[in-house]
């Protein structure tokens, strides 16, 4: 097992942490750089959907897994970013102004809806959330002159100030590069004394307005920063399909959002990658094993929605720490064997007690 001893503040904030974490890091983007030639056309694609999805979940981990903030409307952030990526794109504007006004939007919006985070918290905010969810659908369906709406709307290839990404690598790695830098900006970001804030937040609102945090600034600032990158995700999205509409953004697009964060770990990065691959690649996995399924279940048509209800049941109830938690706990056994002891992952009780019984 690796122990690392610190002699000096500034190891503890490094982004990489040993010289393991260099190397690993630096071959999976060399995986990543040479994937469109190691995989048919189809799987790039379904890679660049997990790209993009990545990046939402940064989004909603940041909101829900390191403020512990509570959102069941995450894809009215989605359509707005992705909407205004459309609009503008069609009028002519250049792909990165263009994508720079959907993140914009979309985290004034954010920063507008994070308002009721100030007074409600848990079920009522998802209410709250969810309420603003149904609201965006049926504005993108009634505005016709500028959404289309339910008739949806087309859009014209990324141009970047003249060169237009006409195949599906070059959009690979334009989505590939935006990962990247979001990812960047969220570690980063958590290792400020903003990041710290939210986490103070997560952990004991009462503990962190003792310690002079301003819960109102950071909340909304946490809503305004989850919004913008799941309006980027947007734009990326847009480009992706071609064409949008209304419906592309419901209340199940806002489940499939918190399903990948839980799935993929809470309060964890890694868990946002691991929870975008799980969302993209669980529908070609029960669409292969259908076929060999009894005609009853295979041609089931709530199957799906039944092994996604099943799965986040199971890691619920076996393993809230989601699939980068199980990851941990199997490379602590391989590390420690044999003295490996079962309670290290117990969840300790850390918060105040006035603070759970609210």
């Amino acid at each position: 097992m690796r122990f690392i001893f610190k002699t000096a503040y500034t190891q503890d904030i490094a982004l990489a942490k040993h010289g393991g974490h260099t190397f690993w890091y630096s071959v999976l983007v060399l995986a990543l750089l040479a994937a469109p030639w190691v995989f048919t056309e189809y799987w790039l694609a379904q890679l660049t959907f997990v790209l993009i999805y990545s990046i939402a979940a940064l989004g909603i981990m940041l909101l829900a897994g390191f403020t512990g903030l509570f959102s069941l409307g995450h894809a009215a952030f989605l359509g707005v970013g992705a909407y205004t990526q459309a609009v503008l794109s069609n009028a002519g504007v250049p792909f990165p102004l263009a994508l720079l006004g959907a993140g914009t939007l979309s985290a004034a919006t954010g920063w507008v809806v994070g308002l009721p985070a100030l007074r409600v918290k848990g079920i009522y905010l998802g209410m709250a959330t969810l309420s603003f969810g149904f609201i965006v659908e049926e504005v993108l369906a009634r505005w016709e002159s500028v959404t289309g709406g339910n008739a949806g709307m087309h859009i014209e290839k990324p141009n970047l100030f003249g060169w237009v990404l006409e195949t599906e690598i070059q959009f690979y790695f334009l989505c590939l590069l935006i990962t990247v830098l979001a990812t960047l900006g969220i570690v980063n970001l958590l290792r400020s004394p903003t990041g710290r804030a939210f986490v103070a937040i997560r952990d004991s609102e009462i503990s962190a307005q003792s310690m002079g945090i301003h819960l109102a600034r950071y909340k909304t600032l946490s809503f305004a920063l989850s919004a913008g990158l799941a309006g980027v995700a947007g734009a990326l999205y847009v480009h992706k399909l071609q064409f949008i509409s209304p419906d592309q953004f419901n209340i199940l697009q806002s489940i499939d959002l918190l399903l990948m964060i839980v799935i993929g770990g809470l309060g964890s990065i890694h868990g946002a990658f691991l929870g975008a691959i799980f969302l993209i690649t669980m529908p070609q996995l029960i669409a292969m094993v259908k076929d060999y399924l009894p005609t009853f279940v295979g041609q089931a048509p709530g199957l799906q929605g039944l092994v996604y209800g099943l799965v986040l049941i199971a890691f619920v109830l076996f393993e809230p720490m989601g699939l980068y938690g199980r990851w941990l706990k199997v490379r602590t056994y391989i590390e420690m064997f044999p003295f490996y002891r079962k309670g290290m992952f117990k969840r300790q009780k850390s918060f105040q007690k006035s603070d759970r019984l609210k």
